[in-house]
């Protein structure tokens, strides 16, 4: 079932404050937190997705340009990335794919259960489906930056859970290349254990903390005018 994340006021979050991570946004003072949190697994977007896109949006930017990929008049922007959020939303409804919205940004949550096998980074053919349908999606909206980020719990050595998460990224990402998904826009990085959205003190906590999220941002013209 999928998760809808919404915002809510401050007031709003205090009792949780103790128990989940949250977001600040810098402009509005408003903070974002998941009905997942609510009910006690956790899962407020992480400070990480506020930052800049993997390898920096100047170098990216680049690529796209010399891939022949084209940007969005500034206008036109939440309208393209709302028409890409219906049509996510639509393709990976029932799949346990959480499909979030910040912002212009979108941010697809995919629990490792689903997508990798234990301590595995294949992609498992049952999930492979809901990949094609996020791949196929991602291929109709070109003008945007896409960044495939790896995420462990806490259980085994840093250094394993931060090449195991490095894997199940680029897994993902070579993947969505493989469907269409042109690999200038793709950029990835894997976490290890050191962004948890819920806590690693239970197994449900663990559960929410293995995953890959796909965050899609929009290729702007300001950012091609560079």
């Amino acid at each position: 079932m999928r998760i809808s994340h919404r915002i809510i006021g401050a007031a709003g979050l205090a009792a949780m404050l103790a128990t989940t991570a949250c977001t600040t946004d810098p402009a509005t003072g408003e903070r974002r937190v998941s009905k997942a949190a609510i009910g006690g697994i956790g899962g407020a977007l992480g400070g990480y997705l506020l930052g800049d896109l993997v390898g920096g949006k100047r170098d990216r930017t680049e690529k796209i340009v010399g891939a022949g990929i084209g940007a969005i008049a500034g206008a036109g922007i939440g309208a393209y990335m709302d028409a890409q959020e219906r049509k996510l939303r639509e393709e990976t409804a029932g799949s346990g794919v959480d499909v979030i919205r910040d912002g212009d940004n979108l941010l697809l949550r995919m629990p490792s259960g689903i997508t990798f096998g234990y301590d595995s980074a294949t992609v498992q053919p049952q999930f492979q489906p809901t990949l094609n349908d996020v791949a196929s999606v991602l291929a109709q909206y070109p003008k945007t930056y896409i960044d495939v980020l790896g995420h462990t719990d806490s259980d085994g050595s840093d250094a394993y859970n931060q090449g195991l998460s490095e894997r199940r990224a680029q897994a993902v990402a070579n993947y969505l290349v493989s469907r269409g998904v042109q690999s200038a826009r793709i950029g990835t990085r894997g976490y290890g254990e050191t962004q948890p959205i819920a806590s690693n003190a239970t197994e449900e906590g663990k559960a929410a903390n293995r995953r890959v999220e796909i965050k899609i941002a929009p290729v702007t013209e300001s950012d091609v005018a560079r």
